[in-house]
């Protein structure tokens, strides 16, 4: 997949070490005194260590490469139960980060789902996840509303299918009104559905 992900100047690089340990997901080491990405799928795209590099050396590109490796077991040899299988294909998952013409939302079933979801449901991975491409976010706490994002998306690509994933709670209406003006600004006809999840992990409606 094409995703963006870091890129390193070894001829400005002096080895100071500060890039690898910005990175939260191991993906810089130093090789032979030179700052290095040593696995693509680790890299988040997110950038932390680009501004603590003091001579520019760290910069953005995008390129084929695996998806971001998000395995509990990293480093493991016990094997992952089917329960626990990891389902996200895509970095970043977060509304505010998600550019909209992202490739991987073309001929998606998209899955816009409240945060507090993947927690309170236990297999939210293998029963919603899974084979939708996922966008979170948190109605309260984020700033602004998600509808005009969620509009560009609509339009810029050819979404198959749109799922909503909410909890119960009050505030969670949010996310599911911002679905609805997308939808509704964008002028398609896209298949589309609400799920709700209890605070306690039941599915309130429906189920999938």
């Amino acid at each position: 997949m094409v995703r963006r992900i870091i890129k390193i100047d070894e001829s400005k690089c002096y080895g100071c070490g500060l890039c690898v340990s910005a990175c939260q997901e191991g993906a810089i080491g130093l090789v032979d005194g030179k700052a290095k990405l040593l696995r693509d799928d680790y890299c988040d795209g997110l950038g932390n260590c680009l501004p603590v590099c003091p001579v520019g050396a760290i910069a953005f590109e995008e390129r084929e490469t695996k998806a971001i490796e998000r395995d509990i077991y990293r480093g493991s040899t016990q094997t992952r139960p089917e329960s626990a299988q990891a389902h996200l294909s895509h970095w970043p998952v977060q509304i505010k980060l998600v550019p909209p013409n992202a490739p991987y939302f073309s001929d998606a079933n998209l899955l816009v789902a409240a945060d507090c979801t993947a927690y309170a449901y236990g297999n939210f991975h293998g029963d919603y996840m899974k084979n939708r491409i996922t966008i979170i976010g948190c109605p309260k706490l984020d700033e602004g509303d998600y509808s005009e994002k969620l509009t560009d998306i609509i339009k810029l690509n050819d979404i198959k299918s749109v799922t909503v994933a909410r909890m119960e709670v009050p505030c969670c209406g949010g996310i599911e009104r911002a679905v609805k003006t997308a939808l509704q600004n964008c002028g398609k006809m896209i298949p589309w559905q609400i799920v709700t999840i209890s605070t306690d992990g039941n599915i309130v409606s429906p189920r999938l």
